[in-house]
């Protein structure tokens, strides 16, 4: 491999003669004497900086490794060193249960499921106010588990265990400046939204909405919900007037918390009249700035009027599997379903977090999102049961202030959608900062593109990115990765601890590449639907495991690409059959990723007249002025190179933005209803 890389080369991107010289120099002495694995590490942490584009970057990654990205299996770009793995929670564990490797723990969970939740819920020391004699109760099948049987606790009481001068929260807004709330603080205000709750005559078990954006304040009134055994009704502050009353109504809801105003990029967007205008019930009205503004409704108050002066307040005790929270599905069609979230869900989150991307109590964990999808609530008992502190910037993520919080707020854990890093990457907006406290990135929300994977591990010296794939329903993820494994960007390393599944084709059989079906019962498994059967949505009509057991549907497809490597391809229902060939939207979408100027693209198969073959039609996010036919003519390349010439693509669509659902996955059947409209 002796000079594998030529300074000609090297000039393409920019450099000078002489800066082209040394690189490679120094490049290619370190591939004349490494493997490829080790090469790119060296070459990663010593010799490539954030001065050097990331093109240098990306050309070097794909000198080492010529198969990537179509294989992803054959680039790590990044391994931990054996003294990382000593400081583990995983490696711990490992010790401590007297096992050798990871997969043997993984088998070990999944098996020995009671042994394994016991475990975590006593190294996660979950308060209870009383412990219960089993982890487990059966008598109504694994499609109906009953966790903790006969135990009270309140799961909020277990996010309150650090000491109390510890920073619980710091955070941000765009005009602002950085500023913290320690546990003790935290535990005191949601004590007193607690009682003032009580005191406005709530009770246990009212569904209590929040519309609004995570500030600190909506973390303490998510606690001081649960405290009071209430149950939180999440919305997210981007839905409109018709999905927030949808949600009002299938919850039944009592009341709701909301801000008079959001302040985006020094806008004031109203949102108190758009609850109003859902016919929301009485709603408690925050100030976005120093005082409440618009004019309430006789029956709301504002959040001064609201809150009471007792900082003191003894949680409610709770059934284990009572609702603490209810929170939504996409809802890309018909109505949402309402998943509730009961008091075990958190210790799913807390286990994920604290195993796979490795939350130690001194993290700071950043995820841009809101408590109307599942990572806002995950993002709490996922940072609070593990002792860490969380990082909200109130504000607008896809810009550089957001960047330069991170910096500032020493963020160690960063979770992203892969949108946003798609956006960071276009506009270059996150390059310059330090970033060097990160320790790990974690994606999550659609399927991610390798190279924007690498792009993003690039902004802090190439650290690993935690791919984690679940959803509402799961209370977490099923398929993730670890800090203990080799990191290969897009690309999952294994079933998350506790939860195991296979993959069925479509006769049901097992398969390498096929639809998800989870292996029950694991906590955090959502076991009831407000407006659904819980078993005709998981099932009716599931095949069994080779072994016999009962399987239970998810709806994603994956493709296992080697023994313990796994890649997401879609939703079971956003494939196509091109040339009477079935393929994902996301495996197209992912081939003709990385064409300068597109932001991210949808795949859209159309009928003509709803009849006869589908039409592939790509619609592209940009904001600029492209040629079509030649980005056309790019991706049709890059189908024919890298997945089948039988897939033509009949015509390309530009968009300024893709529709989106709350948790950013992108709306592909309201595109193919747009375009089929167009084209019958």
């Amino acid at each position: 491999m002796k000079n594998l890389i030529q300074p000609h080369a090297l000039l393409e991107f920019g450099l000078n003669n002489e800066n082209a010289e040394q690189l490679s120099k120094k490049v290619n002495a370190i591939l004349a004497t490494s493997s490829p694995e080790k090469a790119w590490q060296q070459i990663s942490k010593n010799v490539l900086t954030s001065q050097l584009p990331f093109s240098i970057h990306l050309f070097l990654f794909k000198q080492i490794f010529p198969n990537w990205p179509h294989e992803l299996e054959s680039a790590p770009a990044w391994i931990p060193d054996a003294e990382f793995i000593k400081t583990t929670h995983i490696a711990r564990t490992l010790d401590t249960l007297n096992m050798n490797h990871f997969h043997e723990f993984h088998t070990w969970s999944v098996t020995h499921y009671e042994k394994f939740w016991d475990f975590i819920i006593d190294k996660l020391k979950i308060v209870f106010q009383k412990k219960s004699d089993a982890i487990c109760d059966l008598k109504l099948g694994v499609e109906s588990p009953n966790w903790l049987p006969g135990a009270k606790l309140n799961i909020a009481e277990s996010c309150f265990a650090a000491p109390a001068e510890k920073t619980a929260i710091v955070f941000q807004s765009e005009q602002g400046s950085l500023q913290k709330l320690t546990y003790g603080e935290l535990n005191q205000l949601s004590n007193q939204i607690a009682n003032s709750l009580i005191h406005i005559g709530l009770r246990s078990g009212d569904p209590i909405a929040i519309d609004m954006p995570m500030t600190h304040f909506a973390v303490a009134i998510y606690l001081g919900i649960i405290k009071m055994g209430g149950v939180v009704v999440s919305i997210a502050d981007s839905f409109s007037k018709d999905e927030i009353t949808t949600r009002l109504r299938i919850a039944k809801t009592k009341a709701l918390f909301t801000q008079d105003f959001i302040l985006r990029d020094a806008k004031k967007l109203p949102l108190y009249e758009k609850v109003v205008e859902a016919q929301a019930p009485r709603t408690i009205v925050l100030p976005c700035e120093e005082n409440v503004t618009v004019q309430l409704r006789s029956e709301d108050l504002d959040w001064q009027t609201f809150l009471v002066d007792n900082t003191q307040f003894q949680a409610q005790p709770c059934e284990p599997m009572d609702h603490c929270n209810i929170l939504f599905s996409s809802g890309t069609t018909g109505e949402p379903k309402a998943i509730p979230w009961n008091h075990t869900t958190p210790i799913k989150v807390a286990s994920d977090a604290y195993f796979h991307q490795n939350i130690q109590a001194d993290d700071v964990l950043a995820w841009p999102t809101n408590l109307g999808w599942m990572m806002g609530p995950w993002l709490i008992f996922a940072a609070l049961i593990n002792h860490a502190t969380i990082a909200l910037y109130n504000g607008v993520p896809r810009n550089r202030p957001f960047g330069q919080f991170i910096e500032d707020a020493r963020v160690t854990l960063l979770g992203v959608v892969p949108t946003l890093v798609a956006s960071w990457r276009q506009s270059q907006c996150m390059e310059g900062l330090n970033w060097n406290e990160i320790r790990a990135f974690s994606s999550t929300g659609e399927c991610s593109n390798p190279e924007d994977m690498l792009y993003l591990m690039s902004l802090a010296g190439y650290k690993p990115v935690i791919e984690y794939c679940g959803g509402t329903e799961i209370g977490g993820a099923y398929v993730t990765s670890t800090m203990v494994e080799n990191n290969y960007p897009s690309a999952f390393t294994t079933p998350a601890l506790g939860l195991d599944f296979i993959l069925t084709d479509e006769n049901g059989q097992k398969s390498e590449t096929g639809e998800v079906a989870l292996i029950p019962p694991s906590i955090g498994l959502s076991t009831e639907l407000l407006n659904a059967n819980p078993h005709q949505v998981y099932f009716a009509n599931m095949p069994k495991s080779p072994d016999g057991k009962i399987l239970r549907r998810h709806g994603d497809q994956l493709q296992q690409i080697s023994d313990r490597l796994y890649c997401v391809l879609g939703r079971a229902d956003d494939t196509m059959k091109l040339g009477g060939i079935k393929i994902s939207s996301a495996e197209i979408e992912r081939t003709v990723a990385g064409i300068d100027g597109i932001i991210e693209t949808a795949a859209i198969a159309i009928s003509p007249n709803g009849h006869g073959p589908s039409h592939l039609i790509i619609v592209a996010a940009t904001q600029n002025k492209l040629d079509k036919e030649s980005i056309k003519t790019q991706m049709q390349k890059k189908i024919n190179q890298n997945l089948n010439p039988l897939f033509k693509i009949h015509d390309l669509v530009f968009v300024t933005e893709l529709p989106k659902t709350a948790s950013n996955k992108i709306m592909r059947r309201v595109l193919r209803t747009q375009l089929q409209e167009t084209t019958s």
